[in-house]
């Protein structure tokens, strides 16, 4: 290299650090990429980021992303910490702050009484769940256990921890499973070698952090190459040494096997590269860049033991970034999206945090990167997100699908006008049919059009979401119309029953549950008294999730705050929301 390069270089290097941007560098100096970004040693922290990239590290210390653990302190928490915090049943939970800790107390008619100390706050953006330590003994271990309340900070209420997914009805409240084996990864920094384990061995027993792929397609799955198996197992070892301090000699999967188990039982807060969601959970390992900034980061996971094949081009890596964490088919329940199962092809998540693996299933994830919708760093993407759904969202699918930029395309491909929400790209490829964390209903992030067969499987058909006033067959009947794709009757009057009843309707007489929340939101948003009946039947769902669907939409449907005691026993719930149903149903009809 001569002189000049050189100095060129050591100019636009410190350029670059000055800015927070990435150098330009001319290609016979093109920067090399680090050799490894997923081992514990490859980690730098996101203080030596913000060095250089101070713009962008100053908004994403703000971010709700970044700050989604925060050790319990003055500040930290928004919640009420003072008296009743949830009755449930005959059980409740008590808060209390004294000499500066925040106490959680715990009263259980089956499990006994329990005293914890707050150790970390979780979340921040919608709601707070909380980790805490054993005070009184009662715990075999000085385990942190995931405690049995959440805060939500949009209605300012407290909910059974938990009851935010599609889990069922539990017998009384008790502390949750042990943080460091469930919570740790998904929202903290860790090396990836603690997620990527899985695909070392043909099975494995499951643990937090583990590769999507087992969740996609076949042909949408990357895998482990091994590269060097010396290499592999020195990494392994040196995995298993930090967690264990015993040094293994076995090799090849066994040793992949002992690494496995190190990080489900021996993982805990001190092994973590950072806490909180730092730069490099989704940039890598970047040690070798901190220190010289010539080389690149990278968002392929490799080291000199092995690499992933599969993705190659940006978006996908992006995506499959973004889809370590958002891949969640949360609890156990069973069903998803294109009438499929979680164990079995498994289809779309249908409630939050699914939304990476969502779009890994579509047609858009190989050159569309999430990033073009979603600004990571960001403190609030409200602004960019309401944008987005006005004509401006267009502009992101119409950059690749040119041929549709202009009204007079949009008009002719969608037969909506393109001036109004129905004439919205996101309208029918990213329909609003998930459960949100706010009892509303999200884009499903799988895109794919409103009249592929496996969308006739699901309740309600996609049209309905907008068009709640028809039947089964009229939709069809328009989809078949207007864009010429035949629809198999059968199929849906396996699914519907009858092809002349309402489509939302008969989502909710006879959907799954949670086909049946996306009829009810719909319902509530309508304001549609003549359902108040059908939808009261709800508040006993036996997916307690569903019941806070049901009574929020009772709420709108009414205009009143809700008199219910959700937690109370069944039979008075029962009662308690047939007496809130008449009460609206004869306000509907006039009577007194």
């Amino acid at each position: 290299m001569s002189r000049a390069h050189a100095a060129l270089m050591s100019a636009m290097i410190a350029a670059a650090c000055a800015t927070g941007t990435t150098p330009s560098v001319p290609h016979r100096a093109r920067p090399r990429e680090v050799k490894s970004n997923v081992l514990r040693a490859d980690y730098a922290g996101s203080a030596e980021c913000a060095k250089c990239h101070r713009d962008i590290a100053d908004k994403w210390l703000a971010s709700p992303m970044h700050n989604m653990t925060r050790v319990d302190g003055v500040g930290v928490s928004r919640a009420p910490f003072s008296g009743l915090a949830l009755r449930f049943k005959d059980d409740r939970v008590e808060l209390e702050e004294k000499d500066g800790a925040r106490l959680v107390h715990v009263h259980s008619a089956r499990f006994g009484d329990s005293d914890y100390r707050v150790t970390r706050v979780i979340g921040g953006h919608h709601r707070e769940d909380y980790a805490g330590v054993s005070i009184n003994g009662t715990a075999t271990t000085r385990d942190e256990l995931v405690l049995p309340i959440s805060y939500l900070l949009w209605s300012k209420k407290f909910r059974y921890k938990g009851y935010s997914v599609m889990s069922r009805e539990r017998p009384g409240v008790a502390a949750g499973p042990v943080w460091s084996k469930t919570c740790i990864f998904c929202h903290n920094t860790e090396p990836y070698l603690s997620d990527m384990l899985g695909g070392l061995v043909a099975r494995h027993p499951g643990y937090q952090g583990e590769l999507v792929d087992p969740l996609l397609p076949i042909g949408k799955r990357s895998h482990v190459a091994i590269d060097d198996h010396a290499a592999l197992d020195a990494e392994l070892g040196e995995e298993i040494k930090q967690l264990t301090g015993v040094h293994e000699t076995a090799t090849g999967e066994a040793l992949a096997w002992k690494a496995i188990e190190a990080t489900r039982e021996r993982f805990v807060a001190k092994d973590l590269v950072e806490v909180g969601i730092g730069c490099e959970s989704c940039h890598g390992g970047s040690k070798e860049h901190a220190r010289e900034p010539a080389i690149k980061t990278s968002l392929a996971p490799h080291s000199p033991g092995f690499h992933f094949e599969g993705a190659t081009e940006r978006a996908e890596l992006v995506n499959r970034t973004c889809a370590r964490c958002h891949q969640v088919l949360f609890s156990r329940y069973p069903y998803t999206w294109e009438g499929a199962r979680r164990d079995h092809d498994p289809g779309g998540s249908n409630i939050n945090s699914g939304e990476g693996r969502d779009f890994l299933l579509g047609a858009c994830s190989k050159r569309a990167a999430c990033t073009l919708c979603h600004d990571p760093h960001s403190p609030d993407n409200g602004a960019r997100a309401a944008k987005l759904e006005t004509k401006d969202g267009d502009g992101v699918c119409t950059s690749c699908h040119a041929n549709l930029a202009s009204e007079t395309a949009q008009r002719a491909h969608t037969h909506h006008d393109p001036t109004r929400a129905g004439g919205r790209c996101m309208a029918c490829h990213m329909p609003k049919k998930n459960m949100t964390l706010e009892l509303g209903l999200g884009r499903y992030h799988r895109i794919a059009s409103p009249n592929d067969p496996a969308k006739m499987l699901d309740r309600p058909l996609e049209c309905a979401l907008c068009h709640t006033d028809a039947t089964v067959e009229k939709l069809a009947a328009d989809m078949e119309r207007l864009w010429g794709k035949r629809i198999d009757r059968a199929v849906l009057d396996g699914v519907y029953g009858r092809l002349d009843q309402n489509v939302i309707d008969v989502t909710l007489a006879r959907g799954k549950p949670h086909e049946q929340a996306v009829a009810i939101e719909l319902l509530g948003e309508r304001r549609d008294r003549r359902a108040a009946r059908a939808i009261g039947v709800e508040l006993t769902n036996e997916y307690p999730l569903v019941r806070f669907y049901a009574e929020s939409a009772l709420e709108k449907i009414s205009g009143e705050p809700s008199p219910l005691d959700m937690y109370a026993p069944a039979d008075e719930l029962r009662a308690a929301g047939d007496a809130w149903v008449a009460k609206i149903t004869r306000a509907g009809s006039g009577s007194p």
